[in-house]
Formats: C-alpha cells, sequence, structure tokens
C-alpha cells in the first residue's frame, strides 16, 4: 500500500504540544487519583481525546477505562477505548470494543469505521467489507468508506476495484487529496500511467508540500521516458524532504540514465549517507564506474555491497564479470560460482560461467556450463549459439549441427546459425546439405558469402560446388 502521511507540523509546535500534553495527562490522572472524577467528566474526556489525537494510547486506554468503570453503557467511550487499543495494535481487543459500541448504538458510523480499520490491520478483510457496507447501506455518500474499500482492495492487489472504489470518494468529495493519492497508487499498479501522473498531480494540487506525492509523480514520470521532469520531481520531492533517501536514490537513477555518471554518483552516495546499508546504492555506483571502465573502483563498490547482503546475487554476478574483464579469472569464476550456489533458476551465472571457461580453454567445462543454463532458459539462443561454436571447435559436428537447430528454431533469420551448420556438414561430408544451408545464409545476409570465400577458397572455385548453388 502507499506511503500517505500529510503532518508538516513545525518541530517547535510539536515539542510545545508534546510538553502541554504531558501536563495535561499528569494533571487530569491526579484529579482522579484525588476521587475528583466526577467533577472532572468533561475535563477527562479532552484528555482522552488529547491522547488520541497525539498517539499517547497507554495513557488514553487509562482514562477511557475510567470513564467505562462510571458509564458502561456509554457508546462513544467504548469507540475511543477500541481507538486506543488499535492504536497499540491490540485489534482483537479493540473489535470486540467497537462491537460493544455498536450494540449499544447499532448505526454509529464512526464505530463501524473504526472496526473496519481494526478487522483490516487485522486482515479480517472480508468482515472489514461488511462492516464498510453496513456504513454505505446506513449513509450512501459516505466518501470514508469508499476510500476505505479501496484501501483493502489494494491490499488484495485487485487494483482495478480499489480504483473504482477511490473514484467514488471522489465523486462525493473532488477535494479528497487521500483518494486522489491512491487513485493514482492503482493507475500505477495497472500500468495506466498517464492516469496514474494525472491523478498524481490533482493530488499535488491540493498537497502541494507532499514529499511522497512528487517521489510518487517522479516514478511514473520515469516510467514514461520523461526523464528530466521526473529528475525536477525528485528535486521537489528532495526540497521538502532533504533525507529522503528513496529520492535520492530513483535521482541517481534517473541521472545515470541520462548518461550524467558523476551527479548520479552523488546523488547515490547521498542516500548511502541517509542509510549505512544501501547495499543497491554501492551496486549501482559499482555499475556506473563499471560503464565508465574504471573496473577497480566497481569492484570496489560492489565488494561493499556483498558486505552489507552476502546474498546479493546481482552484485557477485556483476563483480564477476568485473574480475573477468580485469584478467583474474580465478576471482571471477569464484563469483560466479558464489551466484550459482544463491540461485538455482537463474541462467546468467551458468551462461557467464561458461564463457570463463571457454576463455581459460576449458571448453568441456563450458560445455557443461551451457547445459546447465539451457535447463533453465531452453529458448536462450544466444547460449545455444555459444554452445554450437564450442561445440565444433571440440570436433563434435553433429551435437554442433543440433544446437545450430536450436538456433534456427528460436531464429530462423539467424544467418549466422546457417553458415555454422553449413561449416558442420562441409567436415562431414555432406555437401548437399552444406550447399542448402549456404543458400538460405546468403539470402538472409549477402556478406556471409564473402565470409565464406575467405574460409573456404578451394570449394568456392569448385565447379560442382556453384552447380550445386545454382551459378551454373
Amino acid at each position: 500500500m502507499s506511503l500517505y502521511d500529510s503532518d508538516f507540523s513545525g518541530e517547535e509546535n510539536l515539542e510545545f504540544e508534546k510538553t502541554n500534553i504531558e501536563q495535561e495527562i499528569k494533571k487530569c490522572k491526579k484529579s482522579i487519583d484525588d476521587g475528583r472524577i466526577y467533577n472532572s467528566l468533561e475535563y477527562i474526556e479532552d484528555v482522552l481525546q488529547m491522547c488520541i489525537e497525539a498517539d499517547k494510547n497507554e495513557d488514553g486506554l487509562y482514562f477511557s477505562v475510567k470513564l467505562i468503570e462510571i458509564f458502561p453503557y456509554n457508546a462513544e467511550y467504548w469507540v475511543k477505548h477500541g481507538i486506543c487499543l488499535s492504536g497499540l495494535l491490540r485489534f482483537s481487543e479493540a473489535i470486540k470494543s467497537f462491537e460493544k459500541s455498536l450494540s449499544l448504538n447499532p448505526a454509529d458510523t464512526e464505530a463501524l469505521l473504526e472496526k473496519a480499520s481494526a478487522e483490516e490491520s487485522n486482515e479480517m478483510f472480508n468482515q472489514a467489507k461488511e462492516s464498510l457496507n453496513q456504513i454505505l447501506s446506513i449513509e450512501p455518500d459516505n466518501d470514508e468508506a469508499y476510500f476505505n474499500l479501496g484501501l483493502i482492495a489494494q491490499k488484495e492487489n485487485n487494483f482495478e476495484e480499489a480504483a473504482g472504489y477511490f473514484k467514488k470518494a471522489i465523486e462525493l468529495d473532488e477535494d479528497y487529496s487521500e483518494a486522489w493519492y491512491e487513485l493514482g497508487f492503482s493507475y500505477e499498479n495497472l500500468d495506466k500511467l498517464t492516469d496514474a501522473l494525472e491523478a498524481y498531480e490533482k493530488f499535488l494540487d491540493l498537497e502541494p508540500y507532499h514529499a511522497n506525492g512528487w517521489f510518487n509523480r517522479g516514478v511514473v514520470l520515469v516510467r514514461l521516458g520523461q526523464t528530466e521532469q521526473a529528475i525536477n520531481s525528485y528535486d521537489l520531492a528532495l526540497a521538502l524532504k532533504e533525507d529522503f533517501a528513496s529520492a535520492w536514490f530513483n535521482k541517481g537513477n534517473a541521472l545515470a540514465d541520462l548518461g550524467r555518471f558523476q551527479p548520479a554518483i552523488d546523488c547515490f552516495k547521498k542516500s548511502i549517507e541517509l542509510d549505512k546499508n544501501d547495499e543497491a546504492s554501492y551496486y549501482n555506483i559499482g555499475n556506473i564506474y563499471e560503464e565508465m571502465g574504471d573496473l577497480h573502483s566497481a569492484i570496489k563498490y560492489y565488494t561493499e555491497s556483498v558486505k552489507i547482503n552476502d546474498q546479493y546475487y546481482e552484485a557477485f554476478i556483476a563483480r564477476g564479470y568485473c574480475h573477468d574483464a580485469a584478467g583474474k579469472f580465478q576471482l571471477a569464476l569464484k563469483d560466479f560460482n558464489k551466484a550459482i550456489s544463491l540461485s538455482q533458476d537463474r541462467a546468467d551465472a551458468w551462461y557467464a560461467r561458461a564463457d570463463l571457461e571457454y576463455s581459460l580453454g576449458q571448453l568441456q567445462n563450458s560445455i557443461l556450463s551451457y547445459r546447465e543454463a539451457l535447463k533453465i532458459e531452453k529458448d536462450n539462443f544466444e547460449v545455444w549459439f555459444n554452445l554450437a561454436e564450442t561445440l565444433f571447435e571440440l570436433g563434435d559436428w553433429l551435437e554442433a549441427i543440433n544446437s545450430f537447430d536450436e538456433c534456427i528454431r528460436i531464429n530462423p533469420k539467424d544467418a549466422n546459425s546457417y553458415y555454422g551448420k553449413a561449416k558442420a556438414n562441409f567436415i562431414l561430408s555432406r555437401p548437399q546439405e552444406a550447399v542448402e544451408c549456404l543458400k538460405i545464409a546468403f539470402t538472409l545476409d549477402p556478406e556471409i558469402k564473402q565470409e565464406f570465400e575467405k574460409d573456404y577458397p578451394e570449394i568456392k572455385s569448385s565447379r560442382l560446388f556453384k552447380k550445386l548453388l545454382g551459378e551454373i
């Protein structure tokens, strides 16, 4: 679910309010201890409400219990008791408290709304939906009920249904900012990006100082390919919330996509400064240095990422490629083997190891690794082609032909696969089959003919070959 937070109280005000509330709680408790509870009922109610608004739920629970002891049939006290229990994550007890309130006042939509919220938090989604629909049977135009039904639909990953509920809430209140935000989030998950952008922008019209709103707008703009505008959106989020690590991270990605590598690195370093365990930022810096050809720095940052997360598959693969490019083959092999141990269902580690083994002259080992990759991705053209060429080099021409056939199955228009198959057939003294493959290869890529003439000068001048090829 989305992260909605619209509190923008100043730090000094919050500190003042906190001190004020503590004083009032202390004063109110003293009134009760001194036996003046009956003379202080209105004051206790006020302090209880202050506790609820300030999330001082333990204290709120104390006051609600005292009030219920005196007035056990007061439905409003049971609601507030339930709200405090919910704030303490005691949802089952909170639900019972709301049910008690509803037994005293069955048409209380506030109690039903709080009950639905507790049920939702307790993952009792069907019961929560029943409570919300009960509200709508009493108040058909209750926008909060529609909004909360939308939140439940989101939790159930039913984003189409969620969007419908949020739109209904907006129909009832066009300025329902939270509903616009969640509508944008639902559209984003439905890949309706233009609609998501429109919803977020409507939200930001209503809540222009909301950092998460600008952040989400940036995410959608990136997906729409509007990277420059996305960076501006992330900048606005960071202007509102400088310690917004995810915004620094996403801005770094956007800058890297535009080839602005140094500013991107600066953003990722800022993200790391805010979150020392941000392995993804270390990894992304490694990617940038690798792109820039600075293998030493790339390896350094990939190493930092795996120090934080020793299960980071992608970092081991990336560092392995850097070691390979730097000529540190045994270190590369160690990283590829580690990646394989971390994920048995990923072909790229097997493929990387196979290529490295080939480079080391370990052709038999490379064939085994290529075959392991193909067990996972049976339609990977590149792996089949490299396997075919390795088999050809080892002199296993029949198996090479079978592998080239797989390449042709996957990509019937690849001239090189037909040419490789033709070469194997020549070696096996199958001129007719070889010529048929050559004809297709030459048709698909006329430049293959020049390559053939260089590879086989004695065959290309043969009268029999020319006749088979249809040149005479």
